[in-house]
């Protein structure tokens, strides 16, 4: 089923009756993306807030030298969007793209306002939805200054499981701010320390 595990996602907050279920769903749309695919370039405004259905996004920041910083990766029932761009209208700061095949479930800003309206309940899943954003972005920024690769690399196979056969390693690497020997490395002392 299409819509399964969105609305099981939003079941862990909230509980919705089925006419809300319904009329959540007719504004509801629903893409398949192609690996490489973007769905947000930085500096468009960010129309949407995304829920992967199935596959891989990764959000993540182009600098001027041409390299990238990967900010967070989004598998299966991952929300995915450049917060400040959806909420406020600006330009992105963060571009969003698919490291998979990909199937998303998404939604925006004005229909969502007008869910808020129509199924107050729906303001209380968004706004947990937001607060464990803000706290895992928090998380991430202090673990990135103040602890070492192999304990950001330790901490990332726990909060993506299975994530690093999926993806390749460079993108890992820009995730956890090391170059992708580095990573090597890293991966190889852990399987020696086993």
């Amino acid at each position: 089923m299409m819509y399964g595990l969105f609305f099981q996602n939003i079941a862990k907050h909230i509980q919705l009756e089925i006419a809300e279920e319904t009329q959540l769903k007719s504004k509801l749309h629903f893409k398949i993306i192609s690996k490489n695919e973007a769905l947000l370039t930085a500096g468009n405004p960010c129309r949407n807030i995304y829920f992967v259905n199935k596959g891989c996004l990764r959000i993540y920041q182009n600098h001027k030298n041409g390299e990238e910083t990967n900010i967070l990766f989004c598998p299966e029932n991952w929300w995915a969007s450049d917060i400040n761009s959806f909420s406020l209208g600006l330009p992105a700061t963060y571009s969003i793209d698919a490291l998979e095949n990909s199937e998303v479930i998404y939604i925006d800003l004005k229909d969502l306002e007008e869910l808020y309206i129509q199924i107050p309940k729906l303001e209380r899943f968004f706004r947990i939805l937001f607060q464990n954003g803000f706290a895992l972005y928090q998380n991430r920024l202090t673990l990135a200054l103040s602890t070492s690769a192999e304990i950001r690399y330790a901490l990332f196979n726990k909060q993506y499981p299975m994530l690093h056969k999926r993806i390749s390693q460079k993108h890992i690497a820009s995730y956890l701010g090391i170059t992708p020997v580095f990573l090597s490395i890293i991966k190889k002392r852990a399987i020696e320390n086993k």
